[in-house]
C-alpha cells in the first residue's frame, strides 16, 4: 500500500527539524484511488459538531440554520464542525463489518506499518495507530487547538489527503501557528500526500470556501505510544 520509492531519511530529516513534514505520493497510486473512491461514495458520514451528540449528515436547510450559531461558538473559543466516520469506534462496535476503512486501519497497526513510522520518526515506542475519516464540505472548520490529550500517549498526528483535486482558494488548509497566533506554515491537502506533525502543536483547519467544488476528505488520526483510548479521538 505504501509507495516503495519514499525517501524516507529526507522526510525523517525535516520533521526533526521543523517537527513537521508534508510527503506526496504516500500510497501506490492504486492503492490511492481506491481509498479516495472510498471515501467519496461508501462511508456513512455523520457530522459532528463540538459539544453535540453527532447526527446524520445535514442538508444545505439545516446547515443554513445550525452553522451561524457554530461561527458563534468559534469565536469564543475551541469548536468545530465537520463530518466524520470513528474507524476505531465502528470497529469496537462491531458496525460496518468488512468496511475498506477497517481493513486500512488494521493494516496501520500491523507490524510492518509500525517500524515504517518508528523508522520515519525515529520513536520506537510508536504501538498504535488511531484513526477517523473526515470531510470537510463547504462552511465547515475546526479551529485552533494543539492535539493534547492527558489520557493518551500522543506523539504524532497525521493526516492523509485523498481529495482527487484541490484549489487553495478552495481553504481548507492544515494551518500551524504560534502561541502568539502568529502563522508559521500551512499544507494544502493535496491528494495522497501525508501530512504530519508531531504533537503538541497548535493548528487548526480553514473554513472550506462556498466555492469548493470537492469535499476536503481526508484519514487521520494520531500515531500512540499507549493504544489510543475513544475519548480521545474527538477534536
Amino acid at each position: 500500500m505504501i509507495n516503495n520509492d519514499l525517501d524516507i531519511a529526507s522526510y525523517r530529516k525535516r520533521l526533526a527539524e521543523a517537527g513537521r513534514v508534508q510527503i506526496p505520493d504516500f500510497l501506490q497510486p492504486d492503492a490511492a484511488a481506491r481509498l479516495a473512491e472510498c471515501l467519496r461514495r461508501e462511508v456513512p458520514w455523520v457530522t459532528a459538531e463540538r459539544g453535540q451528540p453527532d447526527s446524520k449528515p445535514w442538508p444545505p436547510e439545516v446547515a443554513r440554520e445550525r452553522m451561524p450559531a457554530a461561527y458563534r461558538r468559534a469565536a469564543t473559543g475551541f469548536h468545530f464542525v465537520y463530518d466524520r466516520y470513528l474507524i476505531v469506534e465502528a470497529m469496537r462496535e462491531g458496525r460496518d463489518k468488512g468496511h475498506l476503512l477497517h481493513a486500512v486501519l488494521e493494516f496501520f497497526n500491523d507490524l510492518p506499518y509500525l517500524q515504517f513510522i518508528r523508522a520515519l520518526t525515529g520513536d520506537q515506542e510508536l504501538v498504535a495507530v488511531g484513526g477517523q475519516a473526515t470531510r470537510y464540505l463547504p462552511g465547515q472548520f475546526l479551529n485552533v487547538h494543539d492535539d493534547g490529550f492527558n489520557d493518551e500517549a500522543r506523539r504524532y498526528a497525521y493526516v492523509l489527503n485523498l481529495s482527487r483535486r484541490w484549489e487553495p482558494d478552495w481553504g481548507g488548509l492544515l494551518h500551524f501557528v504560534d502561541e502568539n497566533g502568529r502563522q508559521l506554515d500551512a499544507f494544502m491537502p493535496s491528494y495522497n500526500t501525508l501530512n504530519l506533525f508531531k504533537v503538541p502543536a497548535r493548528h487548526y483547519v480553514g473554513v472550506v470556501a462556498p466555492w469548493a467544488q470537492e469535499p476536503r476528505l481526508a484519514i487521520t488520526g494520531w500515531w500512540h505510544a499507549t493504544p489510543p483510548d475513544m475519548a480521545g479521538q474527538q477534536g
